[in-house]
């Protein structure tokens, strides 16, 4: 009787596990808040403050009192259920190098670019150089340096996150939001591209 019973909870644990790991979902609302604090903090004109990232709670002691069903599901789903939650991680050590690395671009050459309408925001999430002209010709090579050194720094940040959530298929679904949150913060006179494509002025 127990080994039947045995077997009916660990197939009923095994369903559970399936469900779950189905509902897991990109947690978009969560996820465009932290794009926000991040890309408020890289453009303010402040020195960005670091802070450590937050350290991860040491798991509570499991209780005698669990019914052995209970201990076979704590086993099984843990990552499943944790996973479901709308919440994201986006403060690490990588992090936060990048965003410093951002924030001194932003006070520096990659704001020049971007005041002088040289550069703008793509629509993918990264930066590109809309008109080389506005560059004189001795700083181009430096501006496509700055240029490449941000869209580097750019893929990692997205990356990072995906992989600090344990879920790095979320990479593309973090660029997404992103992107969209680098046009929403871009000062008045920045220029952007639209969905299709085109460069407009904020």
């Amino acid at each position: 009787m127990r080994k039947l019973v045995y077997v009916i909870l660990t197939s009923l644990a095994v369903a559970l596990v399936g469900c779950v790991t189905i509902n897991v979902y990109f947690p978009e609302a969560a996820a465009q808040k932290a794009a926000d604090q991040f890309i408020g903090n890289v453009l303010d004109t402040a020195v960005p403050v670091t802070t450590p990232p937050p350290k991860e709670q040491k798991p509570a002691a499991k209780s005698d009192a669990h019914p052995p069903s209970a201990s076979l599901l704590d086993l099984l789903i843990p990552a499943a259920y944790a996973a479901d939650t709308p919440n994201i991680r986006i403060q690490t050590p990588a992090t936060e190098a990048i965003r410093g690395r951002m924030h001194d671009r932003f006070q520096g050459a990659l704001g020049d670019l971007l005041d002088s309408g040289a550069v703008g925001f793509t629509n993918d999430g990264m930066v590109a150089m809309r008109d080389a002209a506005k560059v004189p010709l001795s700083q181009r090579a430096q501006a496509n340096a700055t240029v490449a050194d941000e869209n580097r720094d750019r893929t990692a940040l997205y990356a990072e996150i995906a992989n600090a959530n344990n879920h790095p298929e979320w990479a593309p679904q973090i660029r997404v939001t992103f992107a969209k949150s680098w046009i929403e913060k871009a000062r008045a006179g920045w220029y952007y591209q639209n969905a299709a494509g085109t460069w407009q002025k904020k």
